[in-house]
Formats: C-alpha cells, sequence, structure tokens
C-alpha cells in the first residue's frame, strides 16, 4: 500500500466548513478522481484516511495535513493536482508527498497563528501582548463537553509579537479598517490544547483587550518546533529528504528537518 500526505488549506468562507464538512468534500473529491482508495476491514469499510490536528470550525488554515492510502502507486504532485480541481475553491490542495517516514502526527508540536483584530490600535494590541508575556501564568476558562474548565494559556505560548499592517496574510478577506492590528503568535501543542481564543481571553484577563470584532484567525503554519529559534518548520520535509537519499543511506531523523 502506497501512503500519500497532503497539505490542504481552508480559505475564504470555507473556514466555517465544520471538520466533517471537509471529510465529506474529501471523500467526494477521491471518487471524483477515482484514486485508487485502500479501504478498511469489517462489515463498514471506509476509505483510509489519517486526519492530523484539524483547524477549529470558522478558523482559516494554510496548513492542514491528511494522510491517504493507495492500493496502486500514483505520482504525489499529479494526484495533488486531480483532488485539488475536485474540491471547491478554498479548500485547496497545496502539498503532496509520498509518505517514507514515521509519525507525521507527532511532528506537528506547534501552531503558527495570525490573529486580525479589527478596531484595535496597534499600540494599545503592544500593551496587552507585553503584559500578557511578562504573566507567569495566564487562568482562563472554556466550556467543554464536561463544563467549564479552567488553564493556563501563558505556558504554550512561545511567541506573540504584533506585525505590521503589510504583513497580512492569506485569509483576509475583507479591506482593513483604519484601526487593525495583527498579532502572530506560536503556540506549542500540549493537553489542553491551548487555542488562539484562549491567547485573546488571556489578553483581556492581562490587559483588559477586547476586540469589538470577532478576531479572523488563520493558521499559516503548523509542524516541528524549533526551540531555539521558536521557529515552525516543514513537516512533510523528512519524507521529501527520504525521497532523496540514494537506496542504501540513511535519510536525516524528524528534527533535523528544516522548512
Amino acid at each position: 500500500m502506497q501512503r500519500i500526505r497532503l497539505r490542504y488549506t481552508k480559505r475564504g468562507r470555507l473556514r466555517f466548513t465544520s471538520h466533517r464538512d471537509f471529510q465529506r468534500a474529501f471523500e467526494r473529491a477521491l471518487r471524483r478522481a477515482e484514486v485508487p482508495m485502500a479501504y478498511s476491514a469489517g462489515f463498514t469499510p471506509h476509505p483510509k484516511v489519517s486526519y492530523a490536528n484539524a483547524a477549529p470550525t470558522g478558523v482559516g488554515s494554510e496548513a492542514e495535513y491528511l494522510e491517504i492510502g493507495l492500493t496502486e502507486v500514483r505520482d504525489p504532485e499529479k494526484l495533488r493536482l486531480l483532488l485539488d480541481e475536485s474540491l471547491p475553491a478554498g479548500l485547496d490542495i497545496t502539498d503532496a508527498v509520498e509518505a517514507r517516514t514515521s509519525g507525521l502526527a507527532e511532528r506537528l508540536q506547534a501552531s503558527v497563528w495570525q490573529l486580525r483584530l479589527d478596531g484595535v490600535e496597534p499600540a494599545e494590541a503592544e500593551r496587552a501582548v507585553a503584559l500578557f508575556l511578562a504573566a507567569e501564568t495566564v487562568e482562563v476558562e472554556r466550556k467543554t463537553k464536561n463544563g467549564m474548565r479552567a488553564f493556563d494559556a501563558r505556558d504554550a505560548v512561545t511567541r506573540l509579537e504584533v506585525m505590521p499592517a503589510d504583513a497580512l496574510e492569506q485569509g483576509a478577506d475583507r479591506p482593513a479598517p483604519v484601526a487593525c492590528a495583527i498579532l502572530r503568535l506560536v503556540v506549542r501543542h500540549l493537553t489542553p490544547a491551548v487555542r488562539p481564543d484562549d491567547v485573546l481571553s488571556g489578553l483581556r484577563v492581562t490587559a483588559d483587550l477586547a476586540p469589538p470584532v470577532p478576531a479572523a484567525v488563520t493558521r499559516l503554519a503548523q509542524g516541528p518546533l524549533h526551540e531555539e529559534s521558536g521557529t515552525v518548520t516543514d513537516p512533510l520535509a523528512p519524507d521529501r529528504d527520504a525521497a532523496a537519499v540514494p537506496s542504501g543511506d540513511s535519510p536525516p531523523k524528524a528534527g533535523e528537518a528544516s522548512a
């Protein structure tokens, strides 16, 4: 069985699709593209698709990942193009590699998020960020299926900064107003998971920062975290590196890959 790893996006209005909505759209795309899928055994076989750390509904993303199993060998790039043509605009397949290493899910150690705060002056955001980073702990609450849960939103944050207005990246589907602060956030994937809205709650707790409209949130990247620089690298790099290594040589370890 050949395994292919794919990177895909949720852009524009498609950021409001739930993970289940995407699953249905993706399985339809597999059928339209006539992908030779491997199926599970049992009374109700289903295509072998593994999703990794999907973004919440309502959040845009440039870096979602999944893996599929095939019964026949296919060229990853040709497969990517076929699937991309079979999905609606906004759900775009942007990268594909053959899985030659293990542990994709374990490589997704951190995410880079962009938070657009309409109606917030950059200077106000700078003050709030400074107070948040200076705090040892920032306790916030979130409603879960088991009721309200309190946890530390500060511990997972490795970087938080205010970016210049021209740093706005994909996912901005409306013009910027006069007042608009753009935050760049790097968050470790811990348990319990700290989400961008938890960090926004922390900014409200520490600095009384309350944007007048909901923040526009986009995941820009997720993958291995380089602790010294605080950067997030490409989780598919080890597979590309392994494909480039001549037969008999050893590929680099996952932690040695860089984007």
